[in-house]
């Protein structure tokens, strides 16, 4: 159904592009935004525009930041011999919030996907390598499928025969969850990755 308005059916077409929000759940968006006042959208407007101005990625992590290099990177605060390496600037932001990790990072820009055409050149795998000096660990996060486990077997290849740690994090039965509802592998991946009690 289209509306009579041309400006309520171009932002309900704008919102629809977005990950995970069709056209109803744009049009519930579109709704709640009329009922706002014209100061607050102004707001939500301006947040979205300084996410294109001011946002930028860092040159030596490549986590996104609005300063160069970001505030890890400058902090004398962390490890300087650990990296952890993700897929994307997001992964940084979940590590954080563990409040467990004190290294580096290095964000990758995704994952090897040969069927989506994405090869080790794609990624920012030549500018981890130049950051090797003096480091004696990486740890590889990427994501537990496919993809992330073929970046993780391509960066062992590559960074081992330098005498850099590889390690993964590990990969098991979440909080909360039932055995019996448990897929195999991450069953098995828990069993592999057992720690003393």
């Amino acid at each position: 159904m289209k509306y009579s308005s041309d400006a309520v059916e171009k932002a309900i077409h704008e919102l629809s592009k977005l990950p995970g929000i069709g056209r109803k759940t744009a049009q519930r968006h579109v709704f709640y935004l009329l009922k706002q006042t014209e100061h607050e959208v102004h707001q939500l407007a301006e947040a979205l525009l300084e996410l294109k101005s001011k946002v930028i990625h860092c040159h030596t992590c490549f986590n996104i930041t609005e300063t160069d290099p970001c505030r890890i990177c400058s902090s004398d605060k962390r490890d300087r011999s650990i990296i952890c390496v993700v897929e994307e600037a997001n992964d940084v932001l979940a590590l954080e919030k563990t409040g467990e990790y004190r290294g580096l990072y290095h964000v990758l820009g995704g994952a090897l996907s040969p069927l989506d055409g994405i090869g080790p050149d794609d990624l920012r795998i030549k500018e981890l390598l130049n950051r090797l000096d003096g480091v004696n660990e990486i740890i590889v996060a990427t994501n537990p499928n496919t993809e992330g486990e073929a970046t993780a077997i391509y960066l062992s290849k590559l960074i081992k025969p330098m005498g850099v740690k590889m390690t993964r994090i590990a990969r098991g039965i979440p909080v909360g969850a039932d055995l019996e509802y448990t897929d195999e592998i991450t069953l098995a991946r828990a069993i592999e990755g057992r720690l003393e009690y």
